[in-house]
């Protein structure tokens, strides 16, 4: 075999894992994921998903980057070529709704996001570091998609984007809790509603 084949190889192989975690992780949380659990998932030894990782922590680590770069191209990428200004704050909210209750075969659990921020709030280390890093960016990012649609003239002067990124980020945690604790059926439509008092626009045109 090849170096160059081999390299491939691996990477592969670390991206299945990292994928399965993925999933694992938003059921049964960051926790969840053991060395043994992954590797009777996936036919594997120990050993061949260890030599991956090293840690637990380091595995737990890789699929929080990975389940970060899928949100963003789930979320954020959609939004992208939207109008800045309130058309675009409305296809990242349409695209974030989207994201908690479409996104089953990559998050069978619902968002690992929501999961992890609960599971980590009240520990230290790498990890709750690395779940609070990427909550502070999303919020910086929000507030400043909501900061735009007020420059443009799209929400009342003197909005106050960090609020109402407060505001939104508290939304999506408890659409995220009625479709995974209370399974409402009507849960998404809440939250446009809930969106469009928020905002004071109609976010579902």
């Amino acid at each position: 075999m090849s170096p160059r084949k081999s390299v491939a190889e691996a990477r592969r192989t670390r991206e299945r894992i990292v994928e399965h975690a993925i999933a694992v992780a938003s059921v049964e949380g960051l926790e969840g994921l053991t060395i043994g659990r992954l590797a009777t998932d996936l036919g594997m030894s120990k050993a061949g998903v260890l030599g991956h990782f090293g840690t637990k922590e380091a595995l737990q680590l890789a699929t929080l980057d990975e389940a970060s770069a899928i949100f963003a191209r789930t979320v954020w990428g959609r939004a992208q070529h939207e109008e800045p200004g309130l058309p675009r704050l409305r296809a990242v909210c349409d695209a974030w709704i989207a994201y908690v209750e479409t996104e089953r075969e990559v998050f069978p659990g619902g968002c690992l996001f929501t999961t992890a921020a609960v599971e980590f709030d009240a520990r230290s280390g790498p990890v709750r570091d690395a779940v609070a890093r990427m909550y502070r960016v999303w919020r910086r990012r929000l507030a400043g998609e909501v900061r735009v649609a007020a420059d443009c003239g799209d929400l009342p002067a003197g909005t106050d984007p960090d609020q109402i990124a407060y505001e939104l980020t508290g939304l999506y945690m408890a659409f995220n809790q009625d479709i995974q604790l209370f399974a409402d059926p009507a849960a998404a439509e809440r939250a446009r509603r809930a969106l469009a008092r928020l905002l004071g626009q109609d976010l579902t045109r």
